[in-house]
């Protein structure tokens, strides 16, 4: 089984993960949990150890999108390999990171993954403690990913972000965070995948909201959703 939901920034939102968990019994390491960006588990290593091993104690397999609010100079550390089909960093046994561009084959489904997102809150932040230039995506990122969407066809059925398209910004539930946030790089950068891919469903985090904006297209942050 394949479930989804939105940002868990480390221990701070990582209550609906125990008490899915405890509601699950039937899940397993062999099934996976995806979080679509700001993991946030990768932060400090004062508690690095005491916060996967949280994750490693859920009975399902964490993936995660990155987000704008991971450490990246800590995540840096952990060497890149591959997994499902693309480039993954494998935190522990059941925490793996699934690098932006990359195109994954999970229960027989795509799934392709653009992680990162400006911080809004960035002024507030300090620059390689708590905020990272990596956390937008680069030219370079963006260009791998074309070349992999161009080999799978453009077609896909799952595209996991954290943030969304620039057009997904003027739909409910967002269309406020638009006008209090405004239209960011990655937004646009996000655009070239909403016009050029075949999908089934779009799902990202970021907003701290839930809902669903169109009928292929959703924003998640509580709410946890089976795919598989």
């Amino acid at each position: 089984m394949i479930f989804i939901t939105g940002d868990t920034h480390g221990l701070h939102d990582f209550a609906k993960l125990a008490v899915f968990a405890r509601e699950h019994a039937e899940i397993t390491k062999n099934d996976y949990m995806i979080i679509c960006g700001d993991f946030g588990g990768v932060w400090t290593r004062e508690t690095l150890r005491d916060t996967l091993q949280k994750y490693d104690d859920l009975p399902f397999t964490t993936l995660f999108a990155d987000g704008n609010h991971e450490n990246y100079a800590l995540l840096s550390e952990y060497p890149e390999s591959e997994l499902f089909g693309g480039k993954v960093q494998i935190i522990t046994p059941s925490v793996i990171r699934l690098m932006r561009g990359q195109i994954f084959t999970l229960e027989g489904k795509t799934f392709f993954v653009f992680g990162g997102a400006t911080s809004t809150d960035a002024e507030m932040r300090v620059e390689g403690v708590s905020v990272f230039k990596e956390e937008l995506p680069s030219q370079s990122e963006f260009n791998e990913a074309m070349i992999n969407l161009e080999k799978a066809h453009n077609k896909v059925d799952f595209i996991v972000t954290h943030s969304c398209d620039e057009r997904a910004l003027f739909y409910p539930p967002l269309v406020r965070c638009t006008t209090k946030r405004g239209v960011y790089p990655e937004n646009l950068m996000l655009s070239c995948f909403e016009d050029k891919v075949t999908y089934s469903h779009w799902y990202f985090g970021h907003y701290h909201l839930d809902g669903d904006l169109t009928d292929r297209k959703t924003v998640l942050y509580n709410t946890i959703r089976r795919l598989v």
